[in-house]
């Protein structure tokens, strides 16, 4: 009789255990830029949801996600839970109905040591043969980067374009960064990585960010110092326009009234027959004839009467002589 209740035992666990789900395969928690993910690779039944949860040092397993058909969970949505210092392990299982599998658990993982960060943003500007640097860090889920890593570094790669073979490095903490005696009209090609002194892997590197060098002649300096006085008399017109407005409109705007027989001159028509001339005044049309002008011959004998007495009347009235301005 116990024999036989053994056996019946026994089958009725293989029945359970054979209608239980396959459970979730490879659950691993990722960590970018500050969040907390859990991931997991399916059973191979599509029919499937999942539930997952995540514990800590300091308190036990939470539901993250429920009944959800991805194969991922974003914990970072719990933010008042997490912190960037704690340590941190993942659980998934699998549903479908009343079933579910067993649960499956990821290694711990520490956000601060094993997150992986971002690329930076990187803009260059070109001032003559010399290139300024300017780097955003990224953004994190949780805090800030540089209160987290305040020792971080930016480690900067640059070379002239088409010669990457030949690129420079350099590793400093300050931003921007300024690339000096570079080659005149050349372009230059740059990227940008934040290291970690406790965390040896890099993060993502940013982005190529190309820029062309100006001539070296060129004095960039002059460009911004016209453009600092035209912006400093644009805000002094415009404070005092703002201080000074109630001055402005009496004077552009004046309160006083003309006196009225000033008005009454200006703008009302006068009567006078004076007025009443002027204003029916038309300039009276000129006319004129034609005058031909014609020459003749004369003979000799008839100009000389006319010599003789042209000789006589320069006797009798002598011309004056004025001296000629120097």
């Amino acid at each position: 009789m116990r024999t036989f209740l053994t056996v019946i035992t026994l089958c009725c666990a293989t029945k359970v255990v054979l209608c239980a789900l396959d459970e979730p395969r490879n659950a691993r928690l990722t960590s970018w830029n500050m969040d907390l993910v859990l991931r997991w690779d399916s059973p191979g039944d599509p029919a499937v949801h999942y539930t997952a949860e995540f514990n800590s040092t300091v308190f036990k397993f939470r539901p993250g996600c429920v009944n959800t058909s991805a194969l991922y969970c974003d914990f970072t949505d719990e933010a008042s839970s997490l912190t960037v210092y704690g340590t941190y392990i993942g659980r998934v299982r699998a549903q479908r109905g009343q079933e579910s599998s067993v649960w499956v658990e990821s290694g711990p993982l520490t956000l601060d040591k094993n997150t992986t960060i971002g690329p930076p943003n990187v803009t260059l500007v070109s001032h003559g043969v010399h290139m300024t640097i300017n780097i955003r860090d990224p953004v994190f889920r949780i805090s800030k980067m540089r209160e987290v890593y305040n020792q971080a570094s930016y480690n900067i790669t640059y070379w002239k374009e088409g010669k990457e073979g030949k690129a420079q490095s350099l590793i400093v903490q300050q931003n921007p960064v300024v690339l000096s005696d570079l080659e005149p009209l050349s372009r230059y090609c740059v990227k940008v990585h934040i290291s970690l002194q406790h965390n040896h892997r890099a993060g993502d590197e940013s982005r190529v960010t190309c820029e062309k060098t100006a001539d070296r002649e060129r004095t960039p300096w002059l460009e911004a110092v016209l453009s600092f006085v035209v912006m400093v008399m644009v805000v002094t017109v415009v404070v005092v326009a703002v201080l000074y407005r109630k001055r402005l409109s009496s004077f552009l705007c004046p309160s006083v009234s003309l006196p009225q027989h000033f008005k009454e001159n200006v703008f009302e028509t006068s009567s006078s027959p004076i007025s009443v001339a002027m204003e029916n005044y038309r300039p009276p049309v000129e006319t004129y004839d034609q005058v031909n002008v014609m020459t003749t011959e004369h003979n000799t004998d008839e100009v000389r009467p006319l010599a003789a007495e042209e000789d006589q009347c320069s006797a009798r009235f002598p011309t004056a002589e004025y001296p000629r301005p120097e």
